[in-house]
């Protein structure tokens, strides 16, 4: 049912694509002659594991799947954190949570996140998923999700710092490879204590930190803030990522500036523009920006990513799962409003594939008529 593949499945079609440095796709506009200014081959470390850019793929339940986070790999993200796996033994063997724990043929580290709150459990669920090939362990403490905090996981956990401070300590000794952590700035406006965990982290051996720059209770709405962010790194030797809001190579580069993190975790820019790690990565490195993916390369990189989905998921739940994926690449495109709609009622993966093939040769055609 699900692809054990060995070899990178992105790598045949898209690398006609794009010339790459350093393992890191910077964009089939990329000239070869043009002055590219690299301080370090390697930004940043997590442990003993060397990140080559600063550019980190955040773990998204429902999206960062093995498909998505190998093309975020192929398409510029120096890291990428799986979907978190539940540190309840019981659902270890639900369809939902096995799929989560195929890792085979991912490029190196790779980072699991797990959840819960009960630091036996966590500690267990850590080393099961060393035993399976995580080479980073991600503690999640950032998720506002009603469903996680319900369960006094994810991002509630920063209302109890007794409970943070068991749950980093158990899991970091249970397992010999680094463990991170990613929070949020704090349970709500008036109770912003990031800084307090970051030190707790820091204290229990904890490698790497990320923060999303808004609090628990201010779940996605409003703006990220990062002056939090900013206090956590000056108060921590260890890195942070910056998380939050960050959808573009300039805004990329504002919140490195603002808060000297060492690197910045993207999320929801990523969904439908998975190449939005080669646009900051190029940015990042030579202060230019890189043109937006003509149409002819969407439609690779989606045409591409639909099969890595058929194959790992199977026929029935890759062509559900594909939809969710299609309507964020095509939302900004035209007329996909109406193609979206037939798009969703289709169950075959070869009639998705056609679908897809006739929208843009469509949108191609009637830009080649506009030239």
């Amino acid at each position: 049912m699900f692809s054990a593949s060995p070899d990178p499945p992105f790598a045949g079609i898209i690398a006609s694509l794009f010339w790459t440095p350093h393992n890191a796709f910077l964009g089939a506009h990329y000239e070869v002659n043009q002055p590219l200014v690299i301080k370090d081959e390697t930004l940043f470390r997590i442990g003993s594991h060397s990140i080559d850019n600063q550019l980190v793929l955040a773990p998204m339940a429902g999206v960062t799947d093995r498909p998505f986070r190998q093309l975020c790999r192929e398409l510029g993200a120096g890291l990428v954190v799986s979907e978190m796996v539940t540190s309840d033994s019981s659902l270890w063997n639900s369809r939902k949570s096995q799929t989560r724990m195929i890792h085979r043929g991912e490029a190196e580290p790779r980072s699991v996140q797990i959840a819960g709150s009960d630091p036996e459990m966590m500690a267990a669920a850590a080393q099961m998923n060393v035993e399976r090939g995580a080479q980073l362990i991600d503690i999640n403490m950032g998720c506002p999700a009603k469903k996680v905090c319900k369960k006094a996981a994810g991002s509630a956990l920063m209302k109890d710092e007794p409970l943070v401070n068991e749950i980093l300590n158990a899991v970091v000794d249970a397992v010999d490879v680094p463990v991170t952590l990613k929070i949020r700035t704090g349970w709500d406006t008036n109770n912003r204590n990031g800084v307090t965990i970051a030190r707790m982290a820091e204290d229990a051996g904890i490698a790497a930190l990320a923060v999303h720059g808004r609090t628990r209770a201010d779940a996605y709405k409003g703006s990220a803030e990062y002056d939090t962010i900013a206090q956590i790194v000056g108060s921590i030797d260890i890195p942070v990522m910056a998380n939050g809001d960050i959808d573009s190579p300039l805004k990329a580069k504002q919140v490195l500036d603002h808060t000297g993190a060492a690197a910045i975790m993207i999320g929801r820019a990523a969904q439908g523009r998975p190449w939005i790690f080669r646009e900051i990565d190029h940015y990042l490195r030579t202060g230019q920006q890189l043109p937006e993916p003509s149409l002819e390369e969407v439609q690779t990189i989606l045409s591409t990513h639909l099969c890595e989905l058929h194959q790992f998921y199977g026929d029935f739940m890759g062509t559900r799962i594909a939809r969710k994926h299609v309507g964020w690449y095509l939302k900004t495109l035209p007329n996909s409003e109406a193609f979206r709609k037939d798009f969703n009622q289709i169950n075959n993966t070869q009639d998705q594939h056609a679908s897809v093939q006739r929208y843009f040769e469509q949108l191609i055609t009637t830009e080649e008529q506009a030239a």
